[in-house]
């Protein structure tokens, strides 16, 4: 009997699970809405109603631990304070929607689109990462040193 246990285990170890939550937060405060199983939603939405109620009384211990709960993931906490708490000041729960979609066609896992409830006006910034390039040169090879490479290998 399953008594007073809480949580789901998503049929892994307790550092995937935790790595799992964190990618998939970090997806929905970044992309808007994401596509995943429904259990995957199911657990995230709780995890994104707590870090949306730390984040609107803001503090420093309360900033240190979001901080800490997302993977000490500086963007995301920058974009869950800037776009996310001021949309929901009004709000005391609630934050999150799970729309069923069609099973998944290779395992038939039931699918679920998970979104926030008021729509996120994505900025149109685009980060550029400074690569360098690196430039590839051919070396052009003399007919006499080509024959005699070949008069070498006869």
């Amino acid at each position: 009997m399953k008594k007073r246990v809480k949580g789901r285990k998503l049929s892994r170890g307790q550092g995937a699970r935790r790595a799992l939550v964190r990618a998939l937060t970090s997806s929905l405060v970044s992309e808007g809405k994401i596509i995943t199983t429904y259990a995957k939603a199911k657990v995230i939405s709780g995890q994104i109603d707590k870090l949306v109620n730390l984040a609107k009384r803001s503090s420093v211990g309360r900033n240190r631990r979001i901080y800490g709960l997302l993977g000490n993931d500086r963007k995301t906490l920058d974009g869950l304070k800037k776009t996310i708490v001021p949309l929901f000041s009004d709000r005391k729960g609630g934050y999150t929607r799970i729309v069923n979609l069609p099973n998944r066609r290779g395992d038939s896992a039931p699918m679920a689109r998970i979104e926030w409830v008021k729509e996120i006006a994505k900025s149109d910034e685009k980060e550029v990462k400074g690569k360098r390039q690196k430039k590839i040169t051919k070396v052009k090879k003399d007919k006499a040193s080509k024959n005699e490479n070949l008069s070498a290998k006869r």
